[in-house]
């Protein structure tokens, strides 16, 4: 697995100006979907032919000083526990404060390394001397940066990378297939992950948010190799005052973006609520491929054909997510258990698959054929072709004469075509549109 450099430090320092320095653009995903509009916590960086993740833990925002402590506690964890360095944000303005030497005494504690910086050093020329007060936090030599002007970046990503592992341990990481296991509190993800594993790894309790950590677990079996990230469960949002809540849809909006494929757990009992849908949609927006497993099985009364309605049922309240398989199971008695790792690979493969151009053209010809394109004004949309440009989630390129007549409808029912041809079950679909002499719309 890539190293992942996670991002701390007290409210505006400047994490999320450096966050978006390194990952060269503002990262933030507005999507029609009915899950969440979300700033990214992550994103892939690439310094001297290492590529990394960076996430930067800064999302939430203390309302009061008096929680300003609280909250750096709870960033400094999250990194503690998931990253391979850490990098203390601090400023040069305020000064070493409580929260900063707090928070030092606990990363020092972890025994992480930890890349030490003081933002805002933003003129040029001798250095100010105000940095020397920071070698008090124990943490080493202070690295002088500006998040506005990108001086010290570069000292920074050599001091992370001085601690990343050599690179042939990342190789043995990246075959595994990284699965996480998400849901609302109390669905069963932690019973579901002791059944894979086959061990008693993660609290189980019917408390809902018992599991506040995202665990990951290595499995090697005769289906191949995996890494499951089991997950603090995810509330609605109305029941996340409880600041520990909030990181933990940190933490699982974190998992989502490390996995290959997303196992979304409904309880069979309640059907689709309206928060399995937000947390369906997290795994839509970040493009992973997805199965629907639907727990308790065992606790439902059967009679005809009671699991092709709740199929069909699953189906419409996620309609969004209409290309994922559904499977019925028990994590409690392991009813079609086995039947995940068969999923698992179904869908990792389909999200990873490559269509040639003269394939896809030769469906889109024949999807035209079938149902011209719309047209608006005596003015008629002309697609002159269509490529793929990545992967894992499929990613189609069309180039046409004018990008406003491309009216959404037309859009679905092209990957409808696509689909129909070449399966892609398990996996959404991103398309692109692009006009003649436009960059990417």
């Amino acid at each position: 697995m890539r190293p992942l450099v996670a991002i701390v430090g007290r409210p505006n320092v400047g994490k999320s100006l450096l966050f978006n320095r390194l990952a060269g653009k503002r990262l933030s995903i507005v999507e029609d979907t009915p899950g969440v509009t979300r700033d990214r916590l992550y994103a892939e960086c690439e310094w001297n032919g290492r590529k990394f993740d960076i996430v930067d833990t800064g999302g939430i925002e203390p309302r009061s000083d008096s929680e300003i402590l609280l909250f750096m506690r709870e960033q400094a964890q999250i990194a503690i526990d998931a990253a391979t360095v850490i990098v203390l944000v601090t400023e040069i303005g305020t000064g070493v404060t409580a929260a900063d030497e707090e928070v030092a005494a606990m990363l020092l504690r972890s025994g992480k390394p930890v890349v030490l910086t003081v933002n805002k050093m933003d003129s040029v020329g001798p250095v100010d001397a105000d940095i020397y007060e920071f070698y008090k936090l124990g943490l080493g030599d202070p690295i002088a940066l500006s998040a506005v002007h990108g001086h010290g970046t570069g000292d920074m990503l050599d001091a992370c990378v001085a601690h990343f592992p050599p690179p042939d341990e990342e190789d043995e990481e990246d075959d595994r297939i990284k699965v996480a296991v998400i849901g609302k509190p109390n669905v069963g993800k932690s019973s579901l992950i002791n059944l894979i594993l086959g061990e008693k790894r993660v609290i189980v309790s019917n408390v809902a948010g018992t599991t506040r950590d995202a665990v990951d677990s290595k499995l090697d079996n005769k289906h191949g190799k995996y890494l499951f990230i089991d997950t603090a469960g995810i509330r609605r949002r109305s029941k996340v005052d409880d600041r520990i809540e909030k990181f933990s849809v940190m933490r699982a909006q974190m998992a989502i973006e490390r996995a290959d494929v997303c196992l979304i757990m409904i309880d069979a009992r309640e059907g689709v609520t309206e928060q399995d849908t937000k947390i369906a949609g997290l795994a839509h927006e970040a493009g992973k491929a997805s199965v629907v497993l639907v727990n308790k099985w065992d606790l439902i009364e059967k009679e005809t054909n009671t699991m092709d309605h709740m199929r069909k049922d699953v189906l419409r309240d996620l309609s969004f997510m209409s290309y994922a398989p559904v499977l019925f199971i028990s994590a409690l008695t392991g009813q079609r258990a086995d039947r995940i790792f068969e999923l698992i690979n179904f869908v990792n493969d389909q999200s990873a698959m490559r269509i040639t151009t003269g394939m896809l053209n030769n469906v889109l010809a024949d999807a035209q054929a079938r149902m011209q394109p719309p047209s608006d004004k005596g003015r008629r949309l002309k697609i002159y072709y269509m490529t793929q440009t990545g992967i894992k989630p499929p990613h189609f390129v069309t180039f046409v004469n004018d990008a406003e007549l491309f009216h959404f409808s037309y859009q679905r029912y092209l990957e409808n075509q696509i689909r129909g041809v070449f399966g892609l079950e398990g996996t959404p679909i991103r398309m692109s549109i692009r006009q003649k002499g436009d960059k990417e719309n």
